[in-house]
């Protein structure tokens, strides 16, 4: 039996502890070779300009410009502590450059039509207070022919996973925000429904056991 959806704070990471400790996090994830860069190239945003919704401590865009040529990487996070942390790693990368980072939220982009090549985002979609409005605002930004890809946890998860996952998480004073975090995802119908009513609505929803993906190209 899947629960219903609790919603999650959709006011970003914050405070100077939360930061360091989520920072810590996203580092061990990294180093363990489980973020999604790899699977964001695969969808299709190899080049160009990329905007990253919800970046966080910046590590999974970072990685991007890492394993991609000649690209440029804008980051768009409502916690303006998140964001002085991304330009902080930015600049231990060495991809001062390459990246701008600033302030606003998913449903309201800040940027003019056609702006970008592809748009991507890694466990940010259940803070985001409207979906529908943010997926609507990645088909407006993106260029005719740009590819998104759009992952976050699955709130149907096995209670197996949920603890295996628990185990993992470091360090272990984040770990009561990982199952809030499930709590507050989405499980796959829910997905197809609301790309359903958007310019997204021809976009793929598929899965693992451990999360979902929305991925697809602008027409």
């Amino acid at each position: 039996m899947t629960h219903e959806r609790v919603p999650e704070t959709d006011q970003g990471i914050q405070g100077t502890v939360t930061i360091a400790h989520y920072d810590e996090m996203q580092r061990h994830l990294r180093d363990k070779g489980w973020i999604e860069t790899q699977a964001i190239i695969k969808s299709g945003i190899r080049g160009g300009h990329a905007l990253e919704i919800g970046h966080g401590p910046g590590y999974l865009g970072l990685e991007w410009l890492k394993f991609t040529e000649d690209t440029r990487l804008t980051g768009l996070d409502i916690s303006p502590d998140m964001t002085a942390l991304a330009v902080q790693n930015a600049r231990s990368y060495g991809f001062e450059s390459r990246t701008h980072y600033e302030g606003g939220r998913g449903n309201d982009l800040p940027f003019t039509n056609d702006t970008f090549d592809g748009v991507f985002t890694n466990g940010s979609l259940h803070e985001w207070s409207d979906p529908e409005g943010t997926f609507s605002e990645i088909f407006r930004v993106l260029k005719s022919g740009g590819h998104y890809f759009i992952s976050d946890l699955r709130r149907d998860m096995s209670v197996f996973i949920r603890w295996f996952l628990w185990l993992g998480c470091q360090p272990t004073s984040i770990r009561p925000y990982l199952f809030t975090s499930i709590k507050a995802a989405y499980i796959p119908f829910e997905l197809k429904e609301m790309v359903e009513k958007t310019c997204l609505r021809n976009a793929s929803v598929a899965g693992n056991l451990f999360g979902l993906w929305i991925s697809g190209q602008k027409q």
